[in-house]
């Protein structure tokens, strides 16, 4: 189904199960279901048929919004006004999550003061968004023999940002590079 553009299963959930996957009406066959009514009253544990017969008798769908619940519970409800609700609520939930991204640095060991100042100012503007940093040091040629004594350079930029940032993994060699990973310090 097409509904402004996308198709609504691709993002309207509710409850675990995509919208379009709930049951209405005659698609319910459980023997016994919890009804709520189409004012949010609970009617109570009745078989399938007499909460259609009142669903239908409201002019409204019969709509089962917890399947695994024992007995399921099913709502009495007007089935489109209710996808639209629910597209909203899912809208608005997605516009206030935050995605976490991981920001990478990469430097050399042979970084200037001024250089390594430069970098550190934007990991912290990095984090100041609540990103995580990802700071690499990249090594070539004959840099690779010196890899360890080179790990003071990772250990210095981390010091540099300890007021505003912890460690969340600690420098690590992963063939020509070595990095850590700074999130947000918790206050």
């Amino acid at each position: 189904m097409i509904y402004g553009g996308y198709s609504v299963s691709t993002f309207l959930f509710y409850g675990g199960s995509t919208i379009s996957d709930l049951m209405i009406n005659e698609q319910i066959r459980d023997k016994e279901v919890r009804v709520i009514g189409s004012d949010g009253e609970q009617l109570g544990i009745m078989s399938a048929r007499e909460a259609q017969k009142l669903a239908d008798d409201e002019g409204l769908d019969l709509v089962k919004i917890s399947p695994k619940a024992n007995p399921p519970v099913c709502k009495i409800v007007d089935y489109g006004k209710f996808r639209y609700e629910q597209a909203r609520k899912e809208k608005e939930a997605k516009k206030k999550q935050h995605v976490v991204e991981v920001k990478e640095i990469r430097m050399s060991p042979n970084i200037d003061a001024n250089d390594m100042n430069t970098k550190v100012n934007a990991a912290k503007k990095f984090i100041s968004k609540g990103d995580k940093v990802k700071v690499t040091l990249r090594f070539r040629g004959r840099e690779m023999a010196h890899m360890q004594s080179s790990k003071h350079i990772l250990d210095d930029f981390a010091e540099a940002l300890a007021e505003v940032a912890v460690v969340e993994k600690a420098p690590k060699i992963e063939g020509r590079s070595m990095s850590l990973v700074l999130t947000e310090k918790k206050s």
